[in-house]
């Protein structure tokens, strides 16, 4: 593969010239393996790469920190076939989550995307709630976001559950597929378009079926794919890193570890975008500080009367916005961050097991 194939462009370019000046090599962050190693695919061909020291030196924030989808310069060593990587470009559109733990910590799930596929399982039944908290941080993340439900063969009636959900999210597209069956794979893929330039991120649950839909795109055995437990209904983590598939026509699939919940990171653009409906009709309440409870002249009270707005989606808004006032990010003193446990979380270290994997959340 080239750059070029990984989506470079003339305005990446533009943003490398300062470090071309310094004999420094473009790439693009494929596969994270472990805390500051990274799989990353140069013009010549891939390599692996390995934070240098004055990255420890001088980030100060877990998000500084590479994630797959970045476009890094990296420079190679004398011996041993690795490459440092000393910087990474600035992200054009990153889906992030607030990490696990008491601090404010931003996690990077996957960097520089085109679009962003919500995956759920329709054999589970839909989580109205889960299924808007995620979309918000799709929003809230620059990239173009999409609902696909899979298992679409282990549901009695597919169509009504996504009429269902087509309602609860309004204007964003709503995916019905089987990557047993291949069902929805050739709409889902004629939507996605094609391209280089590309890249699409799957998020979702574990066992939802991510990795067996970009399996089933692409028509190889690309990556490991699990049974759900019959117990619990429950994946089996079978990704256990976030990595890059190069999937028909060009197209860049991220594939990233199943979520067991989702802490938003960034609130208000992502909340403007996935309640814009909402928000346009508490304009049209008579008074300006309206609560939506008694007032007289409440679009929202109306709305919710005549059916134009679902209670589900309301309810959602509504737990989100006092999510969001809750939320008082604690400060944290710059320097030594990387000890932490929380920075080591976010960078995906595995929680200190020794092994150094990024590990799945658990459900």
């Amino acid at each position: 593969m080239t750059l070029a194939d990984l989506g470079w462009d003339d305005r990446w370019a533009t943003d490398f010239a300062p470090y071309a000046a310094q004999g420094l090599l473009p790439a693009r962050v494929v596969c994270e393996l472990r805390r500051k190693f990274y799989a990353v695919q140069l013009d010549e061909g891939e390599a692996l790469a390995e934070c240098a020291a004055g990255f420890f030196h001088e980030a100060r924030e877990a998000a500084q920190f590479p994630a797959v989808g970045d476009w890094v310069a990296v420079a190679r060593r004398e011996e041993g076939g690795r490459v440092d990587l000393r910087a990474v470009l600035r992200r054009r559109t990153k889906f992030s989550r607030r990490a696990a733990g008491s601090e404010a910590i931003e996690q990077i799930v996957a960097a520089n995307i085109d679009r962003v596929l919500l995956v759920g399982s329709l054999d589970r039944g839909v989580n109205p709630q889960r299924l808007q908290r995620f979309l918000v941080a799709a929003q809230a993340s620059g990239a173009e976001p999409a609902i696909i439900l899979n298992k679409a063969d282990a549901a009695g009636d597919p169509e009504r559950e996504a009429d269902v959900v087509r309602a609860l999210v309004p204007g964003v597209p709503v995916f019905v597929t089987s990557a047993r069956t291949r069902r929805g794979l050739k709409a889902l893929l004629s939507a996605l378009g094609s391209g280089p330039s590309r890249t699409v991120a799957f998020i979702g649950s574990s066992g939802v079926g991510k990795s067996s839909l970009i399996n089933a795109l692409v028509r190889e055995h690309a990556l490991p794919t699990a049974e759900v437990r019959d117990k619990d209904g429950k994946g089996r983590h079978t990704t256990t890193r976030r990595e890059v598939v190069v999937g028909p026509g060009g197209l860049l699939f991220i594939d990233t570890p199943g979520m067991r919940e989702l802490q938003l990171w960034e609130f208000d653009e992502g909340m403007e975008q996935a309640f814009a409906d909402i928000l346009g009709l508490a304009s049209r309440c008579r008074f300006g500080r309206c609560a939506h409870e008694t007032e007289a002249g409440c679009a929202i009270r109306e709305a919710l009367a005549s059916g134009l707005l679902a209670p589900e989606r309301w309810a959602s808004y509504r737990k989100l916005r006092a999510e969001q006032a809750a939320v008082k990010p604690r400060e944290r003193k710059p320097g030594a961050l990387a000890s932490k446990p929380g920075w080591r979380r976010a960078l995906g270290d595995g929680g200190g097991t020794g092994r150094g994997r990024i590990t799945p959340d658990r459900e």
